[in-house]
């Protein structure tokens, strides 16, 4: 299973980037603890280097995009977990198990085979990693913001939602570093492993939240939340529970979530009158690489002129949340305005929330 992490431009293409792709996916995986999910991509992996034939593995090796940038390795992963969740490969167990002396290599190559046309329709878009976890950086970059004297009422916007799950954060309750956020007990409880400083103890309301995705996820629809579930990586089994209180959760109430691209979205919203007293928020996490080049720089733009506009009363809030792929963790970010439109580096997080740097700590995953 050993792969060489060799760092490449995550927007690199053609088919010589496509092994580095999947050595990369194999490496991120197990520094982050997916020793199951590093096993099926270097499967994979392996079957285009030693040259199998196939509609599936074909589609790979000739990807015309980034294989980075769209996760291409997490797709074809994603596929072959449906397969073991269904149950319709039985023989996956074994590998999604975490049996030793099992031949990975047969049991994947078979599964491709068997299953190839319907594995072929995973490589048609992005996963879906929606992941509550992730939903304590944004309350922390709340914390941060009130401390700095924005207006502690905010009205959230985020892109990239898939299913909402991160819209429902209000609903959650979450310990940090022993400051208690959320209503008791919450849908969801989170205490990540709190590395640095606490933050700040302040008071804030989250006045209202809104969503969009290209391919939103309805979470009342068993079939896409099969596909949300075989995009958990299957070590991490409190991830299957929190989904499960998700469900259950957007059943009650389904988040505020628009079928919409990121920079029709931004700009819309943007273009709404802001309430007196409110920090209206851009959030995102794991999805600025899935953002097209050109709707990046249109949210960028539709930022900065709405920063320049911004005043003490209504201020505006970027928060990011996204990949360092040269340390392997995840990065929050936060630039608002008036008076810090500079990015500042936040928390440094585990993807799925299982720790929180503060300031910025030099722990890694």
């Amino acid at each position: 299973m050993a792969a060489k992490y060799e760092f490449i431009d995550i927007n690199a293409s053609g088919p010589g980037f496509v092994p580095a792709a999947f050595d990369n996916q194999v490496s991120y995986c197990s520094a982050s603890g997916a020793t199951v999910t590093a096993r099926v991509v270097a499967v994979v992996r392996d079957l285009l280097e030693r040259g199998d034939d196939g509609a599936l593995l074909d589609a790979i090796r000739n990807w015309s995009g980034a294989p980075l940038a769209d996760a291409l390795p997490l797709r074809v992963a994603g596929g072959l977990h449906s397969l073991h969740l269904s149950g319709a490969e039985p023989a996956l167990a074994a590998v999604y198990g975490g049996q030793a002396g099992v031949d990975d290599t047969d049991i994947i190559a078979a599964a491709i085979h068997h299953h190839e046309a319907e594995l072929l329709t995973w490589l048609n878009g992005p996963p879906q990693t929606n992941e509550a976890g992730r939903s304590a950086n944004f309350i922390a970059a709340m914390l941060w913001l009130t401390d700095r004297g924005l207006p502690p009422r905010f009205e959230c916007l985020e892109i990239g939602s898939s299913a909402g799950i991160n819209l429902m954060l209000d609903r959650y309750h979450y310990d940090l570093g022993g400051v208690q956020v959320g209503p008791e007990p919450g849908a969801i409880r989170f205490q990540p492993e709190w590395q640095g400083d606490p933050p700040p103890a302040a008071k804030f309301e989250i006045a209202s939240t809104r969503g969009c995705d290209v391919a939103p996820v309805d979470l009342s629809d068993p079939e896409q939340a099969l596909r949300l579930r075989a995009y958990i990586w299957p070590e991490h089994t409190v991830r299957f529970e929190r989904m499960d209180a998700a469900i259950a959760e957007a059943t009650k109430s389904a988040p505020d979530l628009l079928r919409m691209n990121a920079a029709d979205f931004v700009e819309a919203e943007l273009a709404k009158p802001q309430a007196a007293g409110t920090t209206r928020m851009l959030m995102h996490s794991i999805v600025w690489q899935y953002v097209p080049e050109d709707q990046q720089a249109r949210v960028t733009a539709a930022m900065e002129a709405a920063g320049a506009q911004a005043a003490p009363d209504r201020p505006l809030a970027w928060v990011s949340l996204e990949a360092n792929r040269v340390l392997h963790i995840h990065e929050m970010t936060v630039r608002f305005w008036p008076g810090g439109d500079e990015p500042a580096l936040v928390t440094r997080a585990h993807p799925h929330g299982a720790w929180i740097g503060w300031g910025g700590s030099e722990r890694t995953i």
